[in-house]
């Protein structure tokens, strides 16, 4: 009896047949045909007790080595069986997909990036500062004067004697000039902090665009070609603008921006309060103090510097009438901005 030629033959039965196998079931059935206690490989196992010594032992090697070959293929079989199983319960790839809520950019965002945008296309660059900031830089260079209103405590967080967090990005137009030479023509747009009740139209921070042209020939009527472009490709070409005499420390002359209502196109509404205007932002000349600050000699160098709320350009683009919109994080409102 050729016990070898009949172990490879049931080698190669039982790879044959458990290939097949789809299920633990035919596995099973797999494992009792060839390593039961009444399976071929049991039988040739009984059957070695007629062999000779040199034949027993060489057969019985090969047998356990089959043994152990084939027990070992049953798991990894019974695995990959039970596995496929498993995924088949848990993802039915019948079902139609779940289609998961794609988000947006927010409204605040999209905002920034227009009045961003629109000042590039304006040849102007952007810059950006510290939140945390020094007197010096918040109030001093500005030429808003120790006994300012602004510097009091109930109107600035001061984190301790000689820092605050910046209540206006205006801080950042004092580095630019510390740090270059005129020409300058930047945009500044960054969180500001001011200790404000928070209300339908305050938040303690919020966003703001400042902007600062400096050079030795700029005008007022420069500032207003500038402010007047931005206008119109913000709020379009109906829109109209208008200046009013006003008083910044670190503008003069200084001026308030008011655009022809939006809502009601200049006739009057509860959102102008029946005026037909919106005040949308400040601006001016740079006042000489600063230039002086800053180590510009005022009589050569003449600027202008404006600054608007972000969150401001936003409530009224989008008709919105309360602040606190923008920072509670409602999906039902943010998803309005698709």
């Amino acid at each position: 009896m050729d016990v070898t030629k009949n172990l490879e033959r049931i080698k190669a039965d039982f790879e044959a047949e458990l290939a097949s196998c789809r299920s633990e079931k035919e596995i099973e059935a797999v494992k009792v045909k060839f390593a039961g206690r009444k399976g071929e490989l049991t039988e040739i196992l009984r059957s070695l007790s007629g062999l000779s010594a040199e034949q027993k032992k060489e057969a019985g090697k090969y047998a356990n080595m089959l043994k152990l070959d084939i027990s070992a293929k049953l798991d990894e079989a019974g695995k990959k069986v039970r596995n496929e199983a498993r995924v088949d319960e848990i993802i039915d790839i019948t079902l139609p997909g779940i289609t998961r809520p794609a988000g947006t950019m927010h409204p605040l965002t999209k905002v920034l990036d227009k009045i961003n945008n629109i000042f590039v296309s304006m040849g102007f660059s952007i810059a950006e500062g510290p939140e945390i900031e020094t007197e010096f830089y918040n109030f001093e260079a500005l030429n808003i004067p120790l006994d300012h209103p602004s510097r009091d405590a109930f109107d600035t967080f001061y984190i301790d004697r000689a820092h605050l967090l910046r209540s206006h990005t205006s801080n950042v137009q004092i580095h630019i000039m510390q740090n270059s030479p005129p020409p300058i023509q930047a945009i500044m747009p960054g969180r500001v902090y001011r200790p404000d009740a928070v209300d339908a139209s305050h938040s303690f921070m919020f966003h703001q665009v400042e902007g600062l042209m400096v050079d030795t020939d700029i005008t007022f009527a420069d500032l207003k070609g500038v402010l007047s472009m931005f206008i119109r490709m913000m709020f379009g070409d109906k829109a109209k603008m208008r200046l009013r005499p006003h008083f910044f420390p670190f503008t003069e002359p200084s001026a308030e921006v008011d655009i022809s209502c939006i809502i009601c196109g200049g006739t009057g509404c509860r959102v102008c309060s029946g005026s037909g205007w919106l005040e949308i932002l400040g601006a001016g000349m740079v006042d000489p103090k600063v230039f002086q600050a800053v180590g510009y000699d005022p009589e050569k160098y003449k600027g202008f510097a404006f600054g608007m709320g972000a969150e401001r350009i936003a409530m009224l683009l989008y008709g919105i009438e309360d602040i606190r919109l923008f920072y509670e994080n409602d999906v039902r409102f943010l998803k309005q901005f698709k």
